[in-house]
């Protein structure tokens, strides 16, 4: 189809986490009239969430879906308009920047904020989606402190899941970790850290068998590699910590990217380098990955782009 442009806009939203939704509830207070995109999962990774207990405001603590029709009731409620659909395309070749949705319609912006986030990667096996939220979960900072004086395994090798050991191995009684290969990929420092930790019991060349449980986690069976051997080990809690994959393919060809896809911002701003476009919330952090510093972020990309437009003379 042709790139002819059917709307312009003044501030595009591509994504609805805490980042777009939070940037979505500021733009549409400065009167920047945003137009935000929900994506292919609106409410991002919080709608794949049981509880929420770490959001500052929820004493009680509250389900992951239902914070996100908070968080987009707000923005709706300042005057941002929300729409179901996902950026398929960009152009950023010259300003106003032209976005294509669904593969149908191309729309124009003189700001651009991308908050696509990030995706968890996981096994791909069926237990694991059949327990997901219900024991099973890729994120120990969000639900390790649910299985308090419990045992867990954790699967990966790299810092990250070395990292989220530890974190669990302070709250759980046993921590079982599942390493594919005969060593890790974690830092060295990381790697003596988990190593000496007393609580945490690494399992050497072992792959996730499978996670067994009816409506909750009750056991992993966890299979050595090299012998095929198959132990069943009782647990509360399986975390996936393989890594996480940013949803920033279709800016491959104008934003600047680490090895892994994380966009790249200007340290201290959410500018990308790209002028009038910027970057928000998991798509462009790979450290802290938090509600709370998603929705941060999502207030610097408003405000960044609210001063850009200002200086353009453009609101």
């Amino acid at each position: 189809m042709s790139n002819e442009v059917t709307e312009k806009v003044h501030v595009l939203i591509i994504g609805s986490g805490p980042a777009g939704y939070t940037a979505a509830i500021y733009a549409a207070r400065a009167n920047m009239k945003p137009v935000l995109y929900q994506g292919i999962q609106p409410g991002g990774q919080l709608t794949i969430t049981t509880e929420v207990e770490n959001y500052p405001g929820y004493p009680d603590g509250i389900q992951g879906p239902e914070m996100m029709v908070h968080f987009e009731k707000q923005a709706a409620r300042m005057g941002a308009d929300i729409r179901y659909g996902l950026a398929t395309k960009v152009d950023f070749s010259k300003q106003p920047y032209k976005v294509e949705i669904d593969e149908e319609k191309w729309i124009e912006a003189d700001a651009v904020i991308i908050s696509t986030g990030a995706s968890a990667k996981w096994l791909g096996i069926e237990s694991e989606q059949r327990l997901n939220g219900f024991g099973v979960s890729a994120c120990a900072v969000c639900d390790g402190f649910f299985f308090r004086g419990k045992e867990v395994a954790i699967i990966g090798a790299g810092d990250t899941a070395a990292e989220e050991a530890m974190y669990l191995a302070k709250l759980c009684t046993q921590v079982h970790m599942i390493v594919r290969r005969d060593q890790m990929r974690a830092s060295k420092v990381m790697q003596d850290r988990v190593i000496n930790t007393p609580n945490i019991k690494i399992y050497w060349d072992s792959v996730t068998d499978e996670i067994v449980g009816e409506n909750k986690v009750e056991a992993v069976k966890i299979k050595n590699t090299k012998t095929n051997e198959i132990q069943q080990v009782p647990i509360s809690g399986f975390f996936v910590a393989i890594g996480h994959q940013p949803n920033s393919d279709i800016f491959k060809e104008w934003i600047d990217m680490d090895e892994t896809g994380y966009i790249k911002t200007i340290p201290g701003t959410s500018k990308t380098n790209i002028e009038g476009v910027f970057a928000a919330g998991d798509v462009q952090d790979k450290h802290y990955r938090q509600a709370v510093t998603a929705a941060g972020s999502g207030c610097m990309a408003a405000l960044d782009a609210e001063r850009y437009l200002s200086a353009k003379g453009l609101v």
